[in-house]
């Protein structure tokens, strides 16, 4: 009988673990996501279950943003991967490479956690939303290349109104679609100066399944679009479908079509207006002319006759000057009079007056001399009388003084005598 080679616990974990891997090298198994736990690694462990069995299960670091999003706790979930083993424990345990939520139900209920935490956190806010320019230059899209979105658009704006159009391609469904459209987004937003960049946004694919249309639901997609400085236009699906990008977005159009018409007026319609204001705009100026003709016509025609207005400040300047000269004779005689009273009152008070009745002034060097006592301290003095002046000496003898006329004096005597 041949002796069983005696193996290490090594050596059998290892045989154990790549028997496994080869049989269970690539399976897809659907449960329900439990007791999950996300390491500072990035790594998330978890487990999946149904109502008999408990399968561990790991997804390790980088994987896609739809298979991280679709592991949560209570959702039932379809992975593929391979099975294998855990050594150090001794259990077996599934590798996730991908992850999707299994049926409608578990996609809705998916949907409906993440519509609720997004809102939570204002990504659904009203506030945030930015006008959609009227008339754009450059319109960017973000859509599949082939397809009939991409020609509806382009045929679309084309009719309503020619417009710059800038395609980003994307995958709008399966594995990595979601990544794409949101780095297009970005893309958009960073373009540099020398391309021109979009004033507004289309995100758009046609209609499909809620599983068709899941890319448009991940997260990363919809904080893209919160992010973006640049307007942006969701037209996901049909008019009925609802997607996460629908209630971030600046403006959602029921479909492709109906975004390119929100996107740009129609030329036409807006030439159409132009001529119709313009004839609005004409037919009340003329309409406001004519008015203010009529009335400045009636406001003329109730204007006095300047000729007669102006004759008639005439003659009234006529009459005030007539009164005024009138006013100025009455006022120069009424001065006249009373400068002859009070000349005639100034006579009456001046010396020459007293001097007329027979009475003389003495004085010396224009010193009037009112007493002896001023004369005798004198030797010459000056007598005024009405009609002229002489001058005399005054002469003391035994202390009394007597005057004696000049010789003008005497010859005026003699002359006097004479006659």
């Amino acid at each position: 009988m041949t002796e069983q080679p005696i193996l290490s616990v090594t050596e059998i974990s290892l045989s154990l673990k790549s028997c496994v891997e080869q049989v269970f090298g690539n399976i897809r198994v659907k449960g329900e996501v439990s007791d999950v736990k996300r390491a500072t690694s990035g790594h998330i462990y978890f487990s999946l279950k149904d109502k008999d069995s408990v399968l561990s299960a790991i997804c390790w670091r980088g994987k896609t943003a739809a298979t991280t999003a679709a592991i949560q706790e209570g959702l039932e979930i379809i992975c593929s991967g391979k099975l294998s083993t855990y050594p150090g424990r001794s259990n077996y345990q599934m590798i996730i490479e991908t992850a999707e939520p299994a049926g409608i139900g578990a996609l809705l209920k998916l949907l409906q956690e993440r519509k609720e935490r997004l809102e939570k956190e204002g990504l659904f806010d009203p506030s945030h939303k930015k006008p959609i320019p009227f008339l754009p230059n450059v319109i960017g899209v973000v859509t599949s290349p082939t397809g009939a979105v991409i020609r509806d658009i382009i045929h679309r704006i084309s009719d309503r109104f020619p417009r710059h159009i800038v395609l980003w391609p994307v995958a709008v469904q399966g594995e990595g679609a979601a990544e794409q459209i949101a780095q297009a987004i970005k893309g958009f937003n960073k373009l540099p100066a020398k391309f021109p960049k979009p004033d507004v946004l289309i995100v758009a694919r046609g209609g499909g399944s809620l599983e068709d249309l899941w890319c448009f639901n991940e997260e990363c997609v919809a904080r893209a679009v919160y992010e973006s400085d640049i307007p942006i236009i969701s037209a996901v699906g049909h008019e009925t479908d609802t997607t996460l990008i629908d209630y971030v977005s600046d403006l959602r159009a029921p479909t492709p079509t109906g975004a390119a018409e929100k996107a740009v007026p129609v030329r036409l319609e807006l030439n159409n207006l132009l001529i119709e204001k313009e004839n609005l705009l004409k037919t009340t100026l003329i309409r406001n002319l004519t008015e203010k003709r009529l009335r400045l016509t009636t406001l003329t025609q109730s204007f006095p006759n300047l000729n007669e207005i102006i004759q008639y400040v005439i003659q009234k300047l006529d009459d005030k000057s007539e009164r005024l000269q009138h006013a100025f004779e009455i006022l120069v005689n009424r001065h006249t009079e009373s400068l002859k009273h009070w000349s005639q009152l100034l006579d009456s008070y001046s010396y020459h007056s007293v001097l007329k009745r027979g009475f003389a002034l003495v004085s010396h060097q224009n010193h009037i001399l009112t007493s002896v006592a001023q004369a005798q301290t004198y030797p010459r003095l000056t007598l005024s009388f009405s009609d002229g002046t002489i001058d005399v000496n005054t002469l003391k003898t035994n202390n009394k003084q007597r005057t004696i006329p000049d010789q003008n004096q005497l010859d005026l005597w003699k002359n006097d005598s004479d006659k």
